[in-house]
């Protein structure tokens, strides 16, 4: 597509979730890309949930397409997808139903499971099912990892040793949602894999100086060091990415998506989660791997708008 043709793009950011700081941070980074290259872009910060309020905000800047940087609910869970489609606003990345999909951690874990893929043991809990007292009887092997069931950024995650842990865990999941996720840990090597208009990126791994990749180290590039490509056999590597494409089709991920994955030391492929709108910020995964094709940062956010208006048109 031509410039021209974006005709005018609203960036959203922000949103009201407990990752709207990083969202800012991926949204500044978009707009300016898109800015650079000259597309006639504008920020929206989102500070609202309010549909009506929200179809009015999109339908009086006058958007041709919107680039969405919105990072955890409501941005990630298909609920800003919905107003766009209602408002006709092209969007990038999935939609509705996979993003929703995609973003609650107990449907998407079944999901994967069902289609083959090598994911942790693990149960799920409801608060309304949540023992106020006592034991909480859990039927997995520790360590463990607890984690709100709809969140990202590894806000409210723990990993945990020892049962006498569980409730503090437990109930810092639960400060962030109704249900909580608890998987056994897989130790070993952590990867990641980008999926780009159907066709999966080179391998990343990560290597933090914490204890897992957690929210400082995602967010603290001196913590972190990224190895782009991850230097696997290649034939490991290419199982790895062919997993990474079978969850984002799986989940019915369009545009692009990352799955994040361990590798054990017994060579097995676990995979964790999908993410629908990776972070877009100068330490994210996605722009890592897309720059080791040879696509720079501006010239991949050209190519989510051009999906974007390329998936308006089926």
């Amino acid at each position: 597509m031509a410039l021209s043709d974006f005709g005018k793009v609203g960036v959203l950011m922000g949103g009201t979730s407990s990752e709207r700081e990083i969202s800012l941070k991926s949204g500044k980074a978009v707009l300016g890309a898109l800015k650079g290259a000259g597309v006639n872009a504008v920020g929206i910060d989102i500070k609202s949930e309010d549909i009506k309020q929200l179809s009015g905000i999109f339908i009086s800047a006058r958007l041709d397409c919107a680039f969405i940087a919105l990072h955890g609910r409501f941005g990630e869970d298909g609920q800003v997808q919905k107003i766009l489609e209602d408002v006709n606003i092209p969007y990038t990345g999935s939609g509705v139903s996979a993003s929703r999909l995609a973003m609650d951690k107990i449907a998407s874990l079944k999901v994967l499971g069902e289609n083959g893929l090598t994911i942790p043991a693990w149960e799920a809990l409801g608060k309304n099912d949540y023992p106020l007292s006592g034991d909480i009887k859990v039927d997995l092997k520790f360590p463990l990892v607890i984690k709100p069931a709809n969140h990202g950024s590894s806000i409210g995650l723990s990993i945990i040793d020892n049962a006498q842990a569980l409730r503090k865990a437990c109930d810092l999941a639960f400060e962030y949602d109704q249900r909580i996720v608890i998987q056994e840990y897989i130790k070993g090597r952590e990867l990641t894999v980008g999926v780009l208009d159907e066709q999966p990126l080179p391998v990343i791994e990560i290597i933090t100086k914490n204890a897992y990749f957690d929210f400082q180290a995602k967010y603290q590039s001196a913590l972190t060091e990224y190895i782009v490509p991850a230097k696997l056999d290649e034939q490991l590597s290419k199982k790895i990415q062919l997993d990474g494409l079978s969850a984002h089709k799986a989940l019915g991920c369009f545009g692009c998506s990352r799955a994040d994955m361990i590798l054990s030391p017994d060579g097995l492929v676990y995979l964790l989660e999908v993410n629908t709108i990776p972070g877009m910020t100068a330490t994210s995964l996605l722009p890592k791997a897309a720059k080791a094709t040879g696509m720079d940062f501006s010239d991949l956010c050209l190519r989510l708008l051009s999906l974007a208006y390329e998936k308006a048109k089926v």
